[in-house]
């Protein structure tokens, strides 16, 4: 982040942080962006609010805040390196439905993550939320039953955060206001490879350039929507327990999940 943040302002990029937007208005000439300290004049606005509430009200139903959770164990003697055989350092990640993703560190540290997809209900995104030890808790013995060679070792790091997810796993893209505002949502923990793309659809959306990428279905239709609450907390709640069922049963996959794969719904870690 602080190398993007040195980049834009090298580009003169104007930044201002802890500054929530509060709404859009468009006039015949322009949008406003209105935030409590002031607004922002602009004849286009591109909206990457990532897990925080759509300025676009008719973008809410497509995503949902779910938090992930991250550990990093000191770093591994010679010893223990040899005793787990992972000599290619691969970037790794399991198979399930709800997976772990692990990462071996330049200081032969383990980034351990995934599994749990929490969501609160409403949707609601609080700092607190970030440190679940419950979460942590249960990344650890998950860890030790993957590693149980490495029994003792401590854990130096661990955090987390919100990503914004959809029903297909995947950003979507859509124009408000008469196109003079675009968005992109949706990443579902993939941002770091795919926002460059993303960004590039959508100021080609903006700009109304039609091109390869803005062409493309991914981009021309959005992805089916969650429902509202209650049903979508219900929703996610009953996936989730399924999914769990699945990975127990060898990926066997009962009527309510088969129900969502018809449908072209889901809902993972």
């Amino acid at each position: 982040m602080w190398g993007l943040e040195r980049a834009c302002l090298k580009l003169g990029v104007r930044i201002f942080e802890n500054t929530k937007v509060e709404w859009l208005e468009r006039t015949n000439e322009a949008m406003i962006v209105h935030s409590p300290y002031g607004s922002v004049y602009a004849q286009k606005v591109a909206l990457a609010t990532n897990v925080f509430t759509p300025l676009v009200r008719r973008a809410k139903k497509y995503v949902v805040p779910v938090y992930d959770f991250q550990l990093v164990t000191e770093p591994l003697t010679q010893e223990q390196l040899d005793s787990i055989g992972w000599s290619g350092r691969e970037g790794l990640s399991e198979a399930g439905n709800q997976f772990h993703y692990y990462r071996m560190t330049k200081d032969n540290e383990i980034l351990w993550g995934g599994y749990d997809a929490i969501y609160n209900f409403r949707g609601k995104v609080r700092q607190e939320y970030e440190t679940d030890a419950e979460t942590y808790a249960h990344l650890a013995a998950d860890f030790l039953d993957t590693f149980p060679q490495l029994k003792g070792i401590k854990f130096t790091h661990g955090w987390g955060g919100a990503i914004d997810t959809c029903s297909r796993f995947s950003p979507f893209w859509g124009k408000a206001y008469r196109g003079r505002v675009a968005y992109v949502l949706g990443f579902t923990g993939l941002g770091v490879g795919a926002t460059r793309f993303g960004a590039q659809v959508m100021l080609d959306l903006l700009d109304g350039v039609d091109n390869e990428r803005t062409r493309l279905a991914m981009v021309r239709k959005k992805p089916i929507p969650f429902p509202p609450e209650p049903f979508r907390f219900i929703f996610i709640r009953l996936t989730q327990w399924s999914i769990n069922r699945a990975d127990e049963n060898n990926g066997k996959r009962n009527p309510w999940l088969k129900l969502l794969d018809f449908l072209g719904l889901g809902f993972d870690s």
